[in-house]
């Protein structure tokens, strides 16, 4: 979702079986099925992975727009994966991971079929109503469709209150059990909050999207940047190096959002940073893809070729695709 707005919110395929016998054709589909999996959990793949994007359709009929949204507010009026692919696939990114687009709030439907049809293409991460009975339950079942992770944001509650509801501490506690991660949107002033919930949940994985949109309002807070850093002494806490269209000068080549990726790789380590674009956004209004990715592919002078494979790729790769 495009930083400036706010949100309120796995049938593996098998290779076609020679004939054989009823017993030899048993045999041979566990392999296949086996086969798949492997592949698709290698962490070898080549290509770079993008950790953020959105997809929309303008087929409302089909995929309908969550109450309060309309037509004329979709800006661009698409971004389809085909769109995506224009953009990310000449720069060398092959996965993508998406981020459930606002527009649908819990229904996540075309992301879901966005993942089926491009198998081993995309993740997913989902946004389900904490305030429902059983949160845990549409987690689970949306697990087995190729969601990894779960958008949250606090939207226009207090931090404390948004975080300490019921519904939350369930999802926290349902993404440690199934290994999922919680993706919050914050502002800089929510840290205090997924600090607190990192302390309580200590198994759960954590993926803070945008630098928790640190220089968004303009240059980059030397102690919000610090707050940020003083995180990474919970282990399973990443951050997305993302939305460089957003945050600082907000001009290409994003130079100045250096010293703050320099601040994060001193702190977590690159294992626990991962680029993404924010896509559409990243490539409307003078900015391009091949800027987003270039900023960490060639341009910081800080990363070593390791750092940019892990910021690139592999990072995304064990928290999205394994």
């Amino acid at each position: 979702m495009n930083l400036h707005a706010a949100i309120s919110d796995r049938a593996v395929t098998c290779r076609s079986l020679l004939s054989a016998s009823a017993a030899g054709a048993a045999w041979a589909l566990s392999a296949s099925a086996r086969d798949a999996m492997a592949e698709e959990q290698s962490p070898a793949k080549p290509g770079y992975i993008d950790a953020h994007v959105h997809v929309w359709t303008p087929d409302t009929a089909r995929y309908p727009l969550a109450s309060g949204f309309t037509v004329a507010g979709m800006q661009p009026p698409s971004f389809t994966p085909e769109q995506l692919f224009a953009n990310c696939r000449p720069c060398g990114v092959e996965r993508v991971v998406l981020i459930q687009m606002s527009f649908y709030r819990f229904d996540n439907s075309y992301m879901l079929d966005t993942i089926r049809r491009f198998p081993g293409v995309f993740r997913g991460v989902a946004i389900v109503d904490a305030d429902a009975q059983r949160p845990q339950d549409p987690m689970r079942a949306l697990a087995k469709q190729g969601v990894r992770g779960f958008r949250i944001t606090p939207g226009n509650l207090p931090a404390d209150a948004w975080l300490s509801s019921p519904g939350m501490e369930t999802m926290w506690k349902c993404a440690a059990d199934e290994n999922l991660a919680i993706c919050p949107l914050i502002n800089p002033e929510v840290l205090p909050a997924i600090e607190r919930m990192c302390d309580r949940h200590p198994k759960t994985r954590v993926v803070i999207d945008h630098f928790a949109r640190i220089g968004m309002a303009g240059p980059v807070d030397e102690m919000d940047l610090t707050q940020l850093c003083a995180m990474a002494r919970f282990p399973r806490l990443c951050v997305k190096t993302s939305a460089f269209y957003a945050l600082g000068a907000k001009k290409p080549p994003y130079d100045d959002l250096g010293p703050m990726i320099r601040r994060l790789l001193a702190a977590f380590g690159a294992k626990r940073l991962m680029w993404a674009s924010d896509s559409p956004f990243q490539v409307e209004k003078g900015h391009t893809y091949r800027e987003s990715i270039d900023l960490v592919r060639n341009r910081l002078e800080f990363l070593t070729d390791e750092d940019r494979q892990w910021l690139l790729r592999r990072t995304a790769e064990e928290v999205f695709f394994t």
